[in-house]
Order: C-alpha cells, then sequence, then structure tokens
C-alpha cells in the first residue's frame, strides 16, 4: 500500500509541476496581449516625468521587466511552437480547503488552430494539495486535425491536458515537414507534380507531361496513437493504363509500393521522392 501511495504522490506532483508551467504560459500570454498597451501608457507616464523633470525609477524597472517578459515568450514560442492568442480564468469555487477554477486557452501550433476549455480542481488536504482536472473539451480547427479524431477523445476522456499539447507539437511539426516538402517538389517540377487537394494535404501525384495516364500518388498520413505517439506514414499508389500494363512483364507497377518503403528506410523522404520524380522526367 506504501508503495502505491508513493507511486501515487509522484503522478500528482508531476501533474502539479505541469499545471504550474501551464500557469505560467498563460501569464505570459496575457503579458503579450496586453504588453504593447501597457507599455504605451508606461511611455506616456515616462514622458510626462520627463517633462516634469521627475524620472520615475520605479515605472522604468517595471518596463524593462515587461520588455524581458515579452522576450521569454517570444523565446518559449519559438521553442515548443506553441502561441496562445486567448488566456481566459475564472474562479468558479474557492475556499479554505478547495480552489476550482475555469480555463479557458486558444490559440495555434504553426497552422493549426485550437481551444481548449478545462475545470481544476484543488483541494487542501493538511499539507497535500491534490489537484485534479475536469470536463475537459478540445475544440480543433483545418483538415489535418481529422488524423487525431481518435486521439483527441481518448485525451478528453482521460484529462490530460499535458498530453494533449505534447502531442499537438509533435503533429504540427509532421504536418509542417509535410507541406514544405510538397511546396518544394512543387516549385521544383511544375509540370510533373500535382498537389490536387492544395500543399496541406496528405496526397501529392507525380504525372509526366510524355505518359498521359499513368500516374503514381504519394498518401503522406501522419498516425497518431491514443497514447500520444506521432507516426509518418507514407505509401505510394500507382495508375497505368491497360496497354501499358500488358506491357509490364516484370511486375515493376505491382512491386513499386514495396521498393518505395524500402527506399524510405534507407534515403529518407525527399531523396525518395526525388528519385521517383526523375523516374518520369526524360
Amino acid at each position: 500500500m506504501e508503495q502505491k501511495y508513493e507511486e501515487e504522490i509522484k503522478l500528482l506532483q508531476q501533474e502539479i509541476e505541469t499545471y504550474e508551467a501551464e500557469q505560467e504560459e498563460c501569464l505570459q500570454a496575457i503579458s503579450r496581449q496586453h504588453g504593447e498597451t501597457l507599455q504605451n501608457i508606461l511611455r506616456v507616464s515616462i514622458q510626462k516625468d520627463r517633462e516634469d523633470g521627475v524620472i520615475n525609477k520605479d515605472v522604468s524597472k517595471l518596463m524593462t521587466e515587461i520588455s524581458d517578459l515579452e522576450k521569454d515568450h517570444r523565446r518559449q514560442t519559438d521553442i515548443s511552437g506553441l502561441s496562445l492568442s486567448e488566456c481566459w480564468v475564472k474562479t468558479l469555487e474557492k475556499s479554505n480547503t478547495k480552489t476550482v477554477q475555469q480555463y479557458r486557452l486558444a490559440g495555434h501550433c504553426w497552422l493549426l488552430s485550437f481551444q481548449v476549455e478545462f475545470a481544476v480542481t484543488e483541494i487542501q488536504d493538511g499539507e497535500t494539495i491534490l489537484t485534479k482536472v475536469t470536463d475537459l473539451n478540445i475544440i480543433s480547427d483545418g483538415a489535418e486535425f481529422k488524423d487525431l479524431c481518435g486521439f483527441l477523445s481518448s485525451v478528453e476522456e482521460s484529462k490530460s491536458v499535458f498530453l494533449f499539447f505534447r502531442t499537438l507539437r509533435s503533429f504540427s511539426e509532421g504536418c509542417k515537414q509535410r507541406t514544405c516538402t510538397f511546396q518544394h517538389f512543387k516549385e521544383k517540377y511544375p509540370d510533373v507534380v500535382q498537389l490536387p487537394e492544395g500543399c496541406r494535404s496528405e496526397i501529392m501525384v507525380i504525372q509526366s507531361p510524355q505518359l498521359p495516364g499513368c500516374t503514381m500518388s504519394i498518401i503522406w498520413n501522419i498516425t497518431v496513437s491514443k497514447d500520444g505517439t506521432v507516426k509518418p506514414k507514407i505509401d505510394l499508389l500507382t495508375k497505368m493504363p491497360e496497354q501499358a500494363q500488358k506491357l509490364d512483364t516484370k511486375n515493376v507497377v505491382e512491386s513499386a509500393p514495396e521498393c518505395v518503403r524500402s527506399l524510405l528506410r534507407v534515403f529518407g523522404v525527399e531523396a525518395t521522392i526525388e528519385s521517383l520524380i526523375q523516374s518520369v522526367c526524360f
């Protein structure tokens, strides 16, 4: 029993640290939202003091602290990829032993917009603070999020806010890599590469003008497991006219998908796609 209690205490301590980090991020987001307004007010105040021949050292110090806070926020945004545009907190209940607060966070991670709403209950039990997340609701925007449906349902059930943001970052990095890769090849081979659903979709079509009816479609999915594991899944689909299929006596087209998977393991995504495009550029 003691070991079980120790494990639960460790988990609670980890959750508390997570919530403290999220709270700090919220405060920084508030500073970013209103920092410019505050600075304008402070600048006017300092200008007035200078005109009156008085320099308010406390105001100057406060401006420096705000500037440092904004720099720290920008640095953390660059590192995490997460940027909050809204942070709303409301205290629903407060007593000597219990506090319940409602949170709403909105922002984006790369091009993926999100809104997260949840409640945090803190109960004082002697010297121990028990923290629990309830009523977690995640609203997502963008076609990419269809790959996250199962994961989002699981997160809402487990009430794991930290897992959501950690997975969102990994997922958005995968989407960004896919989009940049597709856009790169579209710009490099505009006559061969087609993006029928745009560069943010999971489909890229390779079709040579000299080979009408012959196409290779790269399907680049980003899978997310219920525990937040993000993995890319790239497949090749081929389409050939019936006459061309009869000439393929060595079953090159049929074996192409497996060959592509082997190339991906050895050379990576960009080199594999480049080799496919080069195979039809003659």
